[in-house]
């Protein structure tokens, strides 16, 4: 029997084709209806939408994204407030033609008709005069308005005469006439800095000053020839004296703004051992003490013969390394000095290019004489105020000058009526520079020897030299051997006391002196503090932690006067021993100031 065998049923090609396509058509639907199951309408803005299966199944799983660092933005520079403008000019009263006024240029030893700067000398306000902490020049910087640094603490209201620091100083012998010059005189005012530590490091300086931290020096030159260094917290010697030979030194001199070791210092008489025409004035490393130049020693420029004297304090131009500095030969030097100052070396030199200007008014003579029969003098004893590129100064000719420095064009003359020795000050009042001054009475020019002058006090407007007020209510008398008027200087008024602006006024009844206070609105006197000697010396304003304003000033009866700069009120006085006619700076607390009786005092205020 035959077994049947089962026959095996083929798959054909067909039907596989037909089963894969359908499986496909399968997938796909699926596939399809995966990704279509989220409602993008739900979908939060901004939240992370969920993948579906086909972006499961192909994509990669993206690399986290790192988010970037912020780049690092600077803080952008404040934007300096621009300098007001400053485009003086004259007017009718105050051109240089009504006082007959000639002028002549000498540039590096020729006489040129004409002058215009290379670089531009731009002064901006006194505050920003020098980054160094203290006081530079005479009265401050370029307005002349604050012989003080810092802000005192102020409890007491008294001086602390019991515990205040003497240096003795000494004398040289007058060249004409007898007598000597003692002590510190007119206007005799010190410098005070505390130094950079890398600038201290090359000075030679004690090793127990060097080594002192937040070492404030007091530098000094006074009358004997010498230039005094001390430790104004003990008076003590910082290094060894400079001794500039019998060469009396009645001016300030001044210090670089820029914080360079150099010291500029021009002598007030001639020398017993040189003579005549031997004055001059100096430029000084305080690396070492050593001369690095001189200049102003009878001048062949000059109109005033021999005579050479400096009591005027001059200021330097950072920018254009320029010295400026008038002298009472009736020159203005200009001296761009080339500085090469290398403190990690501890050297400095300087290669001086000298520029100068000279005047001549119908009222001014050569062969003037002391009673002013034959016209009066030549030559500038007061220090200059500088605003922007202009200059301004009185002479002994009674002219107050403007005078652009970089075409040295003189601009206006003032009438200033004497002999002016006295420091004007500049103030801008909302943008617009004003200045304040006043004159003295030279016996025997506006008067006789003995008798009286009247001494005015103007404000004028620095840019034309036009009188804004006049105050005529003081009267001095002279007589032989002191001048009465203003000698000191004025003291600005700031913060509590900006409305006044004060003087020292001398010799208002015999000896006698006083300190006033004038508005500055109109000139009307405030207040009036009475001396019974009069005052060369000029006031010092200075605030307490509360903004409190008060002044110190001395007299020529030896007095120190601590005063209430809002009523005039005196608060405590202590004698010095003797006349001081010198001008005190203050440092923080600290007075300084020395005297004719050849003594130099540091005084705390309490």
């Amino acid at each position: 029997m035959k077994t049947r065998r089962r026959r095996r049923r083929r798959i054909t090609a067909k039907f596989v084709i037909i089963l894969v396509l359908f499986i496909i058509a399968l997938t796909l639907g699926i596939l399809v209806l995966s990704n279509s199951g989220s409602d993008n309408d739900n979908v939060v803005p901004g939240e992370t939408q969920k993948p579906g299966l086909i972006d499961s199944i192909f994509s990669k799983t993206p690399e986290p994204t790192e988010t970037p660092e912020p780049e690092p933005t600077e803080t952008p520079e404040p934007t300096p407030t621009p300098l007001p403008e400053f485009s003086p000019y004259a007017i009718e009263g105050t051109r240089p033609s009504d006082f007959g006024m000639e002028t002549a240029i000498e540039v590096n030893g020729e006489i040129v008709s004409s002058y215009q700067r290379e670089q531009t000398i731009d002064f901006g306000e006194g505050r920003d005069y020098t980054q160094l902490e203290g006081i530079i020049t005479f009265r401050g910087n370029n307005f002349r308005d604050n012989p003080a640094y810092g802000t005192a603490t102020i409890v007491e209201k008294t001086l602390d005469d019991a515990n205040a620091w003497i240096v003795n100083t000494g004398s040289v012998p007058k060249v004409y006439g007898s007598g000597a010059w003692t002590g510190s005189g007119w206007t005799g005012q010190p410098l005070i800095v505390r130094w950079p530590e890398e600038t201290k490091r090359i000075m030679n300086l004690y090793d127990s000053a060097k080594n002192k931290t937040d070492l404030v020096e007091v530098i000094y030159a006074t009358m004997d020839g010498h230039i005094y260094f001390l430790d104004l917290d003990t008076g003590e010697r910082t290094r060894d004296p400079i001794n500039m030979g019998r060469y009396p030194f009645k001016g300030a001199g001044a210090l670089d703004p820029r914080g360079y070791p150099l010291m500029y210092l021009g002598s007030g008489d001639d020398s017993k051992d040189d003579g005549e025409g031997s004055s001059h004035a100096s430029i000084i490393s305080l690396i070492d003490g050593k001369v690095l130049y001189e200049f102003g020693s009878k001048d062949s420029f000059s109109l005033r013969g021999k005579l050479s004297y400096f009591d005027s304090s001059a200021l330097v131009d950072a920018e254009t390394d320029t010295l400026i500095y008038p002298g009472e030969n009736g020159i203005l030097y200009m001296i761009k000095l080339n500085t090469n100052y290398d403190v990690n070396a501890g050297t400095i030199s300087v290669a001086p290019e000298v520029v100068k200007w000279r005047y001549k008014g119908s009222r001014n003579n050569s062969t003037a004489t002391v009673d002013g029969s034959k016209g009066w003098w030549f030559g500038m004893e007061d220090s200059a105020i500088i605003w922007r590129g202009h200059l301004i100064v009185s002479d002994n000719g009674g002219h107050m000058m403007c005078i652009n420095l970089n075409t040295l064009e003189l601009v206006w003359v003032q009438d200033v009526l004497d002999d002016t020795n006295c420091t004007a000050v500049l103030e801008l009042e909302n943008g617009h520079p004003y200045i304040y001054c006043s004159t003295s009475f030279h016996g025997g020019w506006r008067a006789d020897t003995n008798a009286k002058a009247s001494i005015p006090i103007w404000k004028l407007d620095a840019e034309t030299g036009r009188i804004v007020w006049k105050n005529t209510d003081y009267s001095c008398q002279t007589v032989s051997g002191v001048s009465g008027g203003v000698q000191g200087s004025f003291a600005i008024g700031k913060g509590s006391l900006s409305e006044l602006v004060f003087a020292p006024v001398a010799m208002t009844d015999g000896h006698r002196g006083k300190l006033v206070a004038f508005s500055k609105a109109d000139g009307h006197v405030v207040w009036e503090c009475n001396f019974a000697g009069y005052p060369w010396s000029s006031p010092v304003v200075v605030y307490d932690q509360n903004g409190n304003g008060y002044l110190i000033q001395c007299n020529s009866s030896g007095y120190m006067h601590l005063v209430d700069g809002q009523t005039g009120t005196i608060l405590y006085e202590f004698s010095l021993g003797s006349n001081v006619e010198a001008s005190p700076a203050v440092f923080e607390n600290t007075v300084v100031v020395g005297t004719r009786g050849q003594k130099i005092y540091g005084v705390k205020i309490k």
